[in-house]
């Protein structure tokens, strides 16, 4: 084997500069690529405003807006307090009431572009995402859609394991097998 067959062999550079491939960056998890949708469409939403808005002047008027915007695409059923169905959990049969954005799909793009937000240098104090508005118009919209649909919003809460002990009875059977 001639010299130059080994250094090819064992991975030398000798006689070949060393390429610098295009390293891609690792593809985005679903929570980033999500988060960049949500981004550019809030900033089409604000440059389709007449006049446009810059992103700087935006506040939580025109997120408000944006999230009333959004209610023509949604898909959940929400009744009004005139139906025949309100607050039933299962109605019997269709009804004429609007279809908007379900509560926890709104609160979910909330938290996406108020990080988007601030990763795009915006600063934290004037995130108008974080706005305490924005926070009231997410609590009555889920209290509205809770009542509509006859569902007590309940706020999960974190479970600590439960350690099971054996009842009054002796009865164990509840118990795991120790093996």
């Amino acid at each position: 084997m001639s010299s130059k067959g080994k250094d090819i062999a064992e991975g030398s550079s000798a006689d070949h500069p060393p390429q610098h491939s295009q390293q891609q960056p690792p593809p985005l998890s679903r929570y980033e690529s999500q988060k960049r949708r949500d981004w550019n469409t809030f900033g089409q939403y604000l440059r389709n405003q007449r006049p446009p808005v810059a992103l700087s002047q935006c506040n939580s008027n025109q997120v408000l807006d944006f999230l009333r915007y959004l209610d023509q695409f949604g898909k959940t059923k929400v009744h009004v307090q005139g139906c025949i169905f309100f607050g039933q959990v299962e109605p019997p049969a269709p009804c004429t009431c609007p279809l908007k954005q379900a509560w926890g799909s709104l609160d979910a793009l909330i938290g996406r572009l108020r990080a988007a937000y601030e990763e795009n240098g915006g600063l934290p104090e004037t995130n108008p995402f974080a706005s305490g508005a924005i926070r009231l118009y997410l609590r009555q919209v889920r209290d509205s859609q809770a009542k509509a649909r006859g569902i007590p919003y309940k706020k999960k809460t974190k479970n600590k394991k439960n350690v099971l002990k054996p009842s009054s009875n002796g009865d164990t059977s509840n118990l795991p097998a120790m093996r």
